[in-house]
């Protein structure tokens, strides 16, 4: 008879562990300190949120007033309310649920991209997600949002581990995490959309019968008919009949077409747009050489296209006022998939690099591409930590989808340059890029050496050639000159 294995946990395997992830430590440490120097906002939404949650502690329901249950799924309020029966209530407190909830987030865009694409471009991934305005602006706000995008990349980085798997059990427990999280916001819908995909493409014998789809939409559909049904007594149809599938925009507001890529250049920037395109093309253009990730960048782009075709539908196609107006919660699904495919960049670098050393051959045109991708994301993180800096001296963020339409957060805490918190900002930026500095130095000591070998050393030959060159012509001509006759 085998020995049982005991499992120990001690100061060893515990140093061993943040030795293994303390990049992502750093990251989530400067987060949680760019975080503490901004806000807390607020708006019409937040407020309405915050009462419901506090109807859950006064009545034990998600009531706006006695009576009137908040038009919207019903946990994230009462996970809301137990926070506030253990700390408290204020508003405050119920933001940093929502802050730490962020930081959850941030978290699991590491996991899924370490997952799909390598620690590099997970631990990237993370801290691009991290410090995005608009995903900072949600974190410091009380809204369900944060909780949704929680539970939904819970969700499906518990189904691609059963898909790869091939374990029933696995996917059962993905299906009671989506049920949870459609039940904190219908946005939870869009996670099905990469996890479908994932489905298709891997999916192996155990997982391929129609009653395993069947069984895994079986917990949503019963909570559903638990709350809508039994509860409230509403029925199922309000699930999907929320007051933003009613109201139309207003007689004066022309809905442009294009107003989905206006909100996307003011809440992420033309730079996330820009890297993850270059991402995207890099992998369709070089199939063979990233048909490791060319899967991945795939799943993300059917996401971010999905996603954003139903928003543009909804706003535009069928001119209701908050699908138009909020593209800042109706997309934040995507923006872990934007994250994703910005960051692979460095993966896809990587990739190439290792394969030069390997071959001795580098494929200069790919090189090149691939390297102003790295430019562009550097340059992101500059950019988005001087957003961040700008805007939380502002007593208002705006996150506009045409000029004068967009959808805003009051700033109750707007900072001053001198302000100590402006400090602790300014240290949430150094830990975050400590981190990246930090996990990257062995790639950038041996990415220092090579380019000394391959471009200066090759730069330096070409260069004395050229003199040695230069001067035997030169001697060449003085040797002609002086043996003409007089």
């Amino acid at each position: 008879m085998r020995p049982k294995r005991v499992l120990t946990f001690g100061k060893s395997s515990f140093l061993a562990l943040l030795n293994k992830n303390y990049p992502l430590l750093f990251i989530l440490v400067g987060a949680m300190l760019v975080s503490a120097s901004i806000g807390p906002f607020s708006n019409v939404d937040t407020q309405l949120e915050f009462d419901a949650a506090s109807g859950v502690t006064k009545w034990g329901m998600p009531f706006i007033l006695y009576g009137h249950v908040i038009n919207q799924p019903p946990i994230g309020f009462y996970t809301e309310a137990l926070f506030f029966q253990i700390f408290g209530l204020s508003y405050d407190i119920g933001v940093a649920l929502v802050t730490l909830i962020g930081l959850g987030c941030t978290i699991l865009v590491y996991l899924l991209g370490k997952t799909l694409y390598g620690k590099p471009t997970a631990t990237l991934a993370a801290a691009l997600f991290a410090l995005t305005p608009w995903h900072l602006a949600l974190t410091r706000s009380f809204l369900i949002d944060v909780q949704c995008l929680f539970l939904s990349l819970l969700t499906l980085l518990v189904g691609i581990y059963a898909i790869r798997k091939d374990s029933f059990k696995l996917l059962m427990i993905s299906g009671i995490l989506f049920a949870i999280a459609l039940l904190t916001k219908f946005f939870a819908f869009f996670i099905l959309i990469p996890l479908t995909f994932f489905y298709i493409y891997y999916r192996k014998n155990k997982l391929k019968h129609m009653r395993v789809v069947v069984a895994y939409f079986l917990p949503a559909l019963l909570l559903a008919l638990l709350w809508y049904q039994i509860i409230t007594g509403r029925g199922l149809y309000s699930a999907v009949g929320i007051d933003d599938f009613k109201n139309p925009n207003p007689v004066e507001t022309v809905p442009s077409l294009f107003f989905l890529m206006n909100f996307l250049s003011a809440g992420m920037g033309v730079l996330f747009l820009i890297s993850s395109a270059l991402s995207l093309i890099i992998s369709l253009a070089y199939r063979r050489i990233f048909s490791k990730f060319f899967p991945f960048d795939l799943m993300c782009l059917t996401t971010i296209i999905i996603v954003g075709c139903i928003n543009t539908f909804l706003g535009f196609g069928l001119n209701l006022s908050a699908p138009y107006n909020n593209p800042v919660k109706y997309d934040y699904q995507f923006l872990p998939f934007f994250s994703l495919l910005a960051a692979s960049l460095v993966g896809k670098f990587l990739l190439l690099f290792n394969s030069a050393k390997s071959k001795k051959k580098l494929n200069r045109p790919l090189s090149s591409i691939a390297s102003i991708g790295i430019i562009l994301v550097i340059a992101l993180f500059i950019v988005n930590m001087s957003w961040v800096n700008q805007y939380s001296t502002w007593d208002h963020w705006v996150f506009n989808v045409d000029q004068n339409v967009g959808y805003a957060f009051l700033n109750s805490n707007p900072l001053g340059e001198s302000s100590s918190m402006m400090g602790l900002q300014y240290l949430g930026f150094v830990v975050v890029l400590s981190g990246l500095g930090w996990v990257s130095r062995y790639k950038i000591g041996i990415l220092i050496s090579e380019l000394y070998k391959r471009v200066i050393c090759k730069f330096y030959k070409r260069l004395r050639l050229w003199i040695e060159t230069k001067n035997a012509v030169s001697y060449a001509r003085k040797e002609s000159s002086c043996n003409k006759p007089l």
